[in-house]
């Protein structure tokens, strides 16, 4: 159905907007990554995905792995934005907005 393949590909094709939305929030662990999607999104990505994802954008300069001691006194490895990750953010909000506003005739 069009409709599926509409929320296929702004969804699970397009992980790393929902990833970075998250992250501007704060600093994540990778291990609560599809939770959070699912708490906040309402759809949850497998979590190898949410991984390969966060190696992506890490490799591109987008997010930056920081290691914080945890509560149980491991340490972690959270993911924090970048500056160049907020500024595709913006971009992506943009084009988003536009395309909306060309679809529909409406602003959001």
């Amino acid at each position: 159905m069009p409709l599926d393949r509409l929320r296929r590909k702004l969804t699970k094709e397009n992980l790393w907007i929902y990833i970075l939305s998250l992250l501007m929030e704060g600093p994540q662990y990778a291990y609560t990554i599809p939770s959070e999607v699912e708490r906040k999104f309402g759809w949850r990505p497998a979590r190898i995905t949410g991984y390969i994802v966060l190696k992506s954008l890490e490799a591109k300069g987008l997010v930056r792995m920081t290691e914080q001691m945890a509560e149980t006194g491991k340490i972690r490895k959270y993911y924090e934005i970048t500056e160049e990750g907020k500024r595709l953010m913006e971009q992506a909000k943009e084009f988003l907005r536009d395309t909306y506003y060309k679809l529909f005739g409406e602003n959001i």
